[in-house]
C-alpha cells in the first residue's frame, strides 16, 4: 500500500552509519598493472554502473590481491565510483566474491538494518546525484572524497519499507530492461534488412556505379549568415543551437566555412564511426569536412541507410586499409568505390521500408525514455518521504 504524505520528508542518517560496523566504507587501493591471466579480478571506476561485465575486468596476481585484502568485495556489496563516472554504482554479483577494487572505487557493505538495493537506489536518486555532483572536487579531474561519500544522507526508514521501495523500483527497472531488449532486437532487425538489401544490390553488378559518378565534392563558401551545423553520428547533421549538449563554437570569422544544403552528405571527421552523414538542413560546417552533393537524381534516404550499413563500411574499411580514430575518408578513395545505383522507384520502395522500421525503433526509444522519466519522478517521491509505502502486512506506515 502506498499513500501520499504531504510533509517535509523523512529524517536521514549518514551513509557511514548504514554500513556494517565491522566493514566500514573503504576505497580501493589496487592499481592497474600487468594483466595476470587467471588472476584475481578487480573492479575499476569504468566498470561500475548497472550490471558489471565480469569478462571485461582486469586481473591481478594473487600476491597483489592479498596485499590489499582490506578492500576485498563480497556478494551484495555496493561498488561506488568516486572518479570518472562519479556517482554510478553496482551491486557485487556472487561471481565476484573475493575480488578487489581499484582506486577510484569505494566499497559499501550495508549492515543488518539496511537493504543494499534500497541504498543503491538512494545513491542513484536525483536528490543525491545533485549532491554528489555539487560535492565533487577538482576542475579538470573531478573526484568525490571518501569523507563526502560517508556523509551522504540516507532516508531513515524501517527495513521492511526499504525492501518495499526497492521492490517497486526493481519492477520499473525490469520493465525498462524488457523494452531495452526489444529495442535491441529491432535494431538488429534493421541491420539485417539493410545487409540483405544492399548485398543483393552488390550481387547485381549491372546496378553498380563508381561513387564519383554519383557524387561530387563541393566547396561553397562565404555565407557567414547561415547557422552553424554539427555533424554527429547519433543525430546526423543538425543546427548547433538546437543541440541539447555543449559543442565547441568558433570564435572568429566563418566566411571560410563550407555550405551544406538539404540532400548533401558530409564525410565525418570521425569516419570510423560510420562515415557519411545526411543533411536535411542548410548551414555551415568546418572547412575540414568534405561536402558531397549528388550529380544525378537519387533518393537521399536510400543512400543515408546505405552509408550506415555493414555492406558499405566493410568495403570502405578494406579499401582504405582500416578506418580508425582520427583518419578521415579521402574523396579519392571513396570515389573509386562501387556503390549500388538501382532504379529510383526501387530506391524509394526500399528506403520507405527502412523508414518504417526506423519509426518503430524510435517509438521503442520513446517508450524507454518515458518510463525512465516516470521512474525518476517516482524515486524523487519515494526517497524523500513525500510518498510512503507499507512494508508490513499491507498496512500504512506510521508517521
Amino acid at each position: 500500500m502506498m499513500r501520499n504524505r504531504q510533509s517535509a520528508g523523512i529524517s536521514t542518517t549518514p551513509l557511514a552509519t548504514v554500513a556494517e560496523a565491522r566493514a566500514p566504507i573503504v576505497y580501493g587501493i589496487v592499481q592497474p598493472g600487468p594483466e595476470t591471466p587467471g588472476g584475481v579480478p578487480f573492479v575499476q571506476s569504468r566498470d561500475v554502473g548497472g550490471v558489471i561485465e565480469i569478462k571485461s575486468l582486469q586481473r591481478t596476481s594473487l600476491e597483489i590481491a592479498e596485499q590489499y585484502r582490506r578492500s576485498k568485495i563480497a556478494p551484495g556489496d555496493i561498488l561506488f565510483s568516486l572518479r570518472g563516472n562519479i556517482g554510478r554504482s553496482s551491486i557485487t554479483p556472487a561471481e565476484l566474491d573475493g575480488a578487489n577494487i581499484a582506486r577510484g572505487v569505494a566499497r559499501i557493505r550495508v549492515g543488518a538494518k539496511g537493504d543494499p538495493d534500497f541504498v543503491r537506489y538512494v545513491l542513484q536518486g536525483p536528490v543525491l546525484q545533485r549532491l554528489i555532483a555539487r560535492n565533487a572536487n577538482g576542475s579538470t579531474f573531478r573526484e568525490l572524497s571518501i569523507e563526502e561519500l560517508r556523509k551522504l544522507p540516507i532516508p531513515d526508514v524501517s527495513l521492511p519499507e526499504q525492501r518495499k521501495i526497492a521492490e517497486i523500483l526493481r519492477a520499473w527497472d525490469e520493465a525498462i530492461e524488457k523494452l531495452e531488449v526489444l529495442r535491441g532486437a529491432k535494431l538488429r532487425r534493421i541491420t539485417s534488412v539493410r545487409q540483405r538489401l544492399f548485398e543483393a544490390a552488390y550481387a547485381s553488378h549491372n546496378r553498380l556505379k563508381r561513387a564519383r559518378d554519383v557524387f561530387e565534392t563541393v566547396s561553397e563558401r562565404a555565407r557567414p549568415d547561415l547557422p552553424l551545423l554539427a555533424v554527429m553520428q547519433d543525430v546526423g547533421i543538425v543546427r548547433r543551437d538546437e543541440l541539447d549538449r555543449r559543442v565547441a563554437m568558433p570564435d572568429g570569422d566563418t566566411s571560410s566555412y563550407k555550405v551544406v544544403r538539404p540532400r548533401d552528405f558530409v564525410i565525418s571527421l570521425r569516419s570510423f564511426e560510420g562515415g557519411l552523414e545526411y543533411s536535411m538542413v542548410t548551414g555551415l560546417v568546418s572547412p575540414a569536412y568534405t561536402v558531397l552533393r549528388p550529380t544525378t537524381q537519387l533518393v537521399g534516404d536510400y543512400y543515408r541507410h546505405f552509408f550506415k550499413s555493414r555492406s558499405f563500411i566493410g568495403r570502405l574499411d578494406k579499401l582504405i586499409f582500416g578506418i580508425r580514430d582520427g583518419k578521415q575518408i579521402a574523396f579519392r578513395d571513396f570515389g573509386d568505390m562501387y556503390i549500388p545505383a538501382p532504379p529510383l522507384a526501387e530506391q524509394e520502395t526500399q528506403s520507405c521500408a527502412l523508414r518504417l522500421l526506423e519509426a518503430d525503433l524510435a517509438l521503442e526509444k520513446e517508450r524507454i525514455e518515458t518510463l525512465t522519466r516516470q521512474k525518476r519522478g517516482l524515486m524523487q517521491k519515494l526517497l524523500t518521504g513525500e510518498w510512503r509505502v507499507s512494508g508490513n502486512c499491507g498496512g500504512p506506515v506510521g508517521t
